[in-house]
């Protein structure tokens, strides 16, 4: 017989330690075990706090909702797998067969689609209206109108909604008002302070900042519609990896070191741009030639963001000849890295719509979005530069 012990897997404890770790812990554990059925019900009753299976939840989820929470003023939010997943469950959480929902009409091209497609095969109807226009989101309003959906500033043509006329019109006839902040950032703006009723940020951009997570984020100002949106996430399975979890906490960190530097590049980079050859047009929240320059300038508290949209003259022809020759700058369907993306709507972002769509959107073919990151502004602009010129040569 041999003499070697007999040990057990999972039988050795988690060494004891006068100090603790700086570095929030990974916990990648999928199960947690409890001391007895008695224990396990004090858990589910809400009598213990404590984890049983990570699709309900997991320390690194609830340690990064709580930083977000701090940022947008909010209690309760938590963690999905993607921005979207933060969209499908304020959505299916809350609304039912027979209800109505307005739609800004510049959404994320999925979201758009969430509305288009998958919301009227489970019997809710859509309408999109303009939200820059609070008159326009009102009369798109129906007696069975049970949620609108808006983001601050829309993809990609940077529009500012009239937050504080929308959230008035839902408050006072009891409609629920999501608002995306993914783009603003509580840094630009806290939509809870505004009257929103639900928050939902894509963590995957700006707030973890580094393209190499995917998560989202919702977080609802009444604790029922919190568990309604919860209750469908964990049935639904849109459950975080804590791995993605540990790593947008750790991109967290520079968040403001980070976004306060891109907008100052972006606010630079928008002036450079407007002023170059082959440009028809620039379209960055602070400048004055933007159409909702006012609202973004009182709305936003001065801050432009991160963004900047323009156009060249031109067709494919030239917008092949742009992207090739920025051989410094990401040609990628992303935003809110820490290095300067590129991206074209008409074949990524809302390349669903018929360019008849896209046109009456003001995307037309030559339309591009940059999503700038923290380089030497100069570098930028020296980049940017030669790439209009090369696409003007084409």
């Amino acid at each position: 017989m041999s003499d070697t012990p007999k040990t057990l897997v999972r039988r050795t404890p988690w060494p004891a330690s006068s100090s603790r770790a700086v570095v929030t812990p990974l916990q990648p554990s999928v199960v947690y075990a409890s001391a007895s059925p008695d224990a396990l019900d004090d858990q589910y009753e809400g009598r213990a706090k404590g984890y049983t299976y990570a699709r309900e939840g997991h320390p690194n989820a609830d340690v990064l909702a709580t930083k977000i929470d701090a940022l947008e003023g909010a209690k309760g939010g938590f963690i999905l797998g993607s921005g979207m997943a933060a969209v499908t469950a304020a959505m299916l959480g809350v609304l039912k067969a027979g209800d109505h929902v307005v739609g800004g009409d510049q959404l994320y091209g999925r979201s758009m689609r969430m509305m288009g497609t998958e919301l009227p095969r489970f019997g809710v109807e859509t309408t999109l209206a303009d939200p820059t226009d609070a008159a326009a989101i009102e009369a798109a309003i129906r007696p069975e109108t049970r949620m609108i959906l808006i983001e601050v500033v829309s993809n990609p043509t940077l529009r500012v909604a009239d937050l504080d006329g929308i959230a008035k019109i839902a408050n006072a006839r009891g409609i629920l008002l999501a608002v995306d902040n993914t783009f603003t950032t509580p840094r630009g703006v806290r939509p809870f302070e505004h009257g929103a009723d639900i928050v939902i940020h894509s963590v995957t951009k700006l707030l973890a900042g580094h393209s190499d997570v995917t998560l989202g984020y919702v977080a609802a100002k009444d604790p029922a519609v919190r568990e309604q949106m919860l209750g469908t996430s964990v049935t639904l399975g849109l459950t975080p990896s804590p791995f993605d979890c540990w790593l947008a906490e750790r991109g967290l960190y520079s968040f403001e070191l980070r976004y306060d530097r891109a907008e100052q590049n972006a606010a630079a980079l928008a002036d450079h741009i407007a002023g170059l050859p082959g440009v028809k047009r620039v379209l960055y929240p602070l400048r004055n030639d933007h159409p909702d320059h006012n609202r973004a300038v009182s709305l936003l508290n001065g801050r432009g963001g991160a963004m900047v949209t323009f156009e060249i003259e031109g067709g494919r022809a030239q917008t092949n000849a742009l992207v090739q020759a920025a051989q410094n700058i990401a040609f990628a369907p992303t935003l809110g890295d820490i290095g300067t993306t590129l991206s074209h709507p008409a074949t990524s972002s809302h390349r669903a719509l018929t360019p008849e769509r896209r046109a009456a959107l003001g995307l037309g073919e030559g339309v591009f979005r940059v999503s700038v990151g923290v380089e030497p502004v100069e570098l930028l602009a020296q980049e940017f530069e030669a790439a209009i010129a090369a696409s003007q040569r084409a």
